[in-house]
């Protein structure tokens, strides 16, 4: 654990709910200071803030799927706390077109919103977060300077054939990681992706409880699918303990249900 997790500060996208609300959980049990970013729904994240233990935490709004949002929601976390040590870009949506069903306009205006909200936000949130952290002094030379943890999925790599575009934006995220990662490492910030499968969030459930559970069930050797807890755990490890040579790591999160070499 670093020795100065209680005097850091982390902005987590996607918070209000699922894997991003898991996340700032376990960040703040660590004694990080959360910045909880939500969309639309207040109600959502303030419940969320009220289950953080700890102080300094902070609900901030945002619409990411904009070309405008990263930056104003960078703005008004750093107008709060000063300094964002971590950030982890967990927003993002998923949006069935499948190619031979889909109007152009649909399809259009699917790759847009997808792209800005999935891709575009967190690289914008990167390059603000990698700016800001390389004017530091390295504090810890465990820790470096900073950290980003990206969220991706392992529908990076098997394909999603009814949501072409969100399968696309997370081949992006990953390379926008390792992109990054090569690019900040010589500053001492660190950059950790992480490709979960399917998880137990409200979304997911719907679909086991659907047609298609049983298939989704049998994908996984484990016999069931990932908690949110799970990927939180390994997101924390990313952001306060993995060796700065993990940097690039795209790492799989997937309990073995699609396995890559």
């Amino acid at each position: 654990m670093s020795t100065h997790s209680g005097s850091m500060s982390a902005l987590v996208t996607g918070a209000s709910r699922g894997i991003g609300s898991a996340i700032a959980l376990e960040l703040a049990s660590r004694g990080v200071k959360v910045a909880l970013h939500f969309h639309s729904n207040s109600a959502l994240a303030e419940a969320v803030l009220a289950t953080l233990p700890g102080y300094g935490h902070g609900v901030f709004s945002a619409d990411l799927s904009q070309s405008t949002g990263a930056v104003t929601l960078w703005n008004k976390v750093s107008a709060s706390l000063g300094k964002i040590d971590i950030l982890v870009n967990n927003a993002g949506v998923f949006v069935d077109h499948p190619p031979l069903k889909s109007s152009l306009e649909q399809w259009q205006q699917t790759w847009r919103h997808t792209l800005t909200t999935n891709l575009e936000s967190p690289a914008h949130l990167s390059l603000l977060a990698g700016q800001a952290m390389m004017d530091r002094e390295i504090a810890d030379s465990k820790f470096g300077r900073g950290r980003i943890i990206n969220i991706s999925s392992r529908g990076a790599f098997r394909g999603e054939p009814d949501a072409p575009a969100y399968g696309a934006s997370k081949a992006g995220m990953n390379a926008l990681s390792q992109s990054l990662a090569k690019a900040l490492a010589p500053n001492g910030i660190y950059v950790y992706c992480l490709a979960p499968g399917w998880v137990g969030t409200d979304m997911a459930i719907s679909h086991l409880q659907g047609p298609n559970g049983a298939d989704i069930l049998a994908q996984h050797p484990l016999g069931r699918i990932a908690t949110a807890t799970e990927i939180a755990t390994a997101a924390c490890y990313c952001a306060l303990d993995a060796p700065a040579a993990m940097t690039g790591s795209i790492i799989d999160v997937n309990g073995a249900s699609y396995l890559r070499t």
